[in-house]
């Protein structure tokens, strides 16, 4: 992990909007403007919970905050439903860029399911073209304000469904045209990466880079199996690999300040020794229920224990309109619940920017922008 280059942080003072920002955990179709899903399913004829913007955004965040997995899943079913023609890709595609720019991210990374989007007929190209036209779009659109962003999409295959393999060579097909990474997503809990090993082998073989789902709904095996099956870079949320972190307070000592006696198993010793990023989402950590195991509030997140560890944590929103955040909001949460200053958002962003699937030369100049405009905040 690079560490910053700001000497010292002043106070956050400021709107946190204007900071720099790097996502790689963003769901293409946990993103949608409520007013497009309207628009959408009403030219497709799909009947959705309310056809009030507001109304519709707030269902969507309430169904979400369950504590469940499974019914956060469930929200899916409407956005995906508007998403089944070129048209409807291009312009979710072209918004989610406008808006990732809208609130200081300078690179993301769109993961999303092609497989889920072929119910009106389109192929697999099909809709990855119409996607990358979209992003494409969305760049032009930011540019022509002055600003800049980067994007690539994660190519992503359904754990519980039997299309790895071909999911995994639509995306090195489309390696130079807009893919820039692979995943896996989905109900996780009965459906390991090993599912998908030969998809995973194929991939290695082609030099592709894949990022896995693990450690959110299932525990450590998900992990181990993301990194053994999954050759996986990164692990999408992999907050449950605290579950291999023992810390003993003796009486005296457990405080606020005091993390206490650590023993890091040997899952979490080769996660955090190798610098495999996390994919941190903390607002829907605790709406899905991937942290009820450590309490019952954000306070309880485990992500502080494993940032003050030396863990690769960056910080992800996972799906917007469900968990009714931005990055922004995350940033503020952290700075409001764990007293993180600009520093420590400067790291967590770097982190970020170092573990994105860019080549080297577009990371560094990626590193260089973040840490000049952190520099200049003072």
């Amino acid at each position: 992990m690079t560490e910053p280059i700001v000497d010292a942080a002043p106070a956050i003072d400021f709107d946190l909007k204007n900071l720099p920002k790097v996502s790689l955990h963003d769901h293409l179709d946990g993103g949608l403007r409520p007013a497009t899903i309207i628009e959408l399913a009403e030219a497709v004829g799909h009947t959705l919970p309310s056809t009030d913007p507001v109304a519709l955004g707030q269902w969507f965040r309430e169904s979400a905050d369950s504590g469940s997995l499974v019914r956060y899943l469930e929200t899916f079913d409407h956005t995906v439903a508007v998403m089944q023609t070129a048209e409807g890709l291009f312009r979710v595609a072209k918004e989610f860029v406008e808006d990732l720019a809208d609130d200081g991210v300078v690179y993301g990374e769109v993961r999303w399911a092609p497989e889920q989007h072929l119910q009106k007929g389109l192929t697999l190209d099909e809709a990855v073209e119409a996607v990358q036209e979209g992003l494409e779009a969305g760049v032009e659109a930011v540019g022509e304000t002055g600003r800049e962003i980067q994007v690539g999409q994660l190519i992503t295959a359904m754990r519980h469904a039997d299309r790895g393999q071909e999911i995994a060579e639509l995306a090195v097909r489309h390696r130079n045209k807009g893919a820039v990474g692979f995943d896996i997503a989905g109900a996780e809990d009965g459906f390991l990466p090993s599912r998908f090993r030969e998809a995973f082998t194929y991939l290695a073989q082609n030099n592709f880079p894949a990022t896995v789902h693990a450690g959110e709904a299932a525990g450590l095996e998900s992990i181990q199996s993301a990194l053994v099956d999954g050759r996986a870079l990164r692990l999408g949320h992999g907050v449950r690999i605290a579950e291999d972190i023992m810390v003993e307070f003796d009486d005296d000592d457990e405080t606020e300040d005091t993390i206490g006696l650590v023993t890091l198993g040997d899952l979490s010793s080769w996660v955090r020794d190798r610098g495999i990023a996390l994919e941190i989402c903390p607002s829907s950590n605790l709406q899905t229920g991937a942290i009820a195991g450590f309490g019952d509030g954000i306070e309880s997140h485990p992500l502080d224990m494993l940032y003050q560890l030396g863990f690769n944590v960056t910080i992800n929103t996972d799906n917007r309109l469900m968990s009714g955040v931005t990055l922004t909001d995350e940033f503020d949460l952290l700075v409001e619940t764990f007293d993180y200053d600009l520093d420590d958002l400067l790291e967590l962003t770097l982190n970020a920017a170092e573990a994105s699937f860019l080549p080297l030369e577009e990371k560094e100049a990626l590193v260089e922008y973040i840490n000049d405009a952190y520099a200049n905040l003072g």
